[in-house]
């Protein structure tokens, strides 16, 4: 489950902007954006549960 939180945290992020543009409440763009950033940040530090081929084969002893 780990290795999808990357593509919801940049969906997420991405909803999180079109709401904050599309609300017209002061401030909204600079804590849709905030959020947008939290949200990315996450989204890297999860990117590493993603699972690479090149270090899968090499478990398997492929070459």
């Amino acid at each position: 489950m780990k290795r999808y939180y990357t593509l919801i945290l940049i969906l997420l992020s991405a909803v999180i902007i079109y709401i904050g543009s599309k609300v017209e409440v002061y401030w909204s763009g600079i804590v849709a954006w905030g959020l947008a950033l939290i949200c990315l940040i996450f989204a890297a530090y999860y990117s590493r549960y993603i699972p690479n081929e090149k270090e899968q084969d090499k478990k398997n002893g492929e070459v």
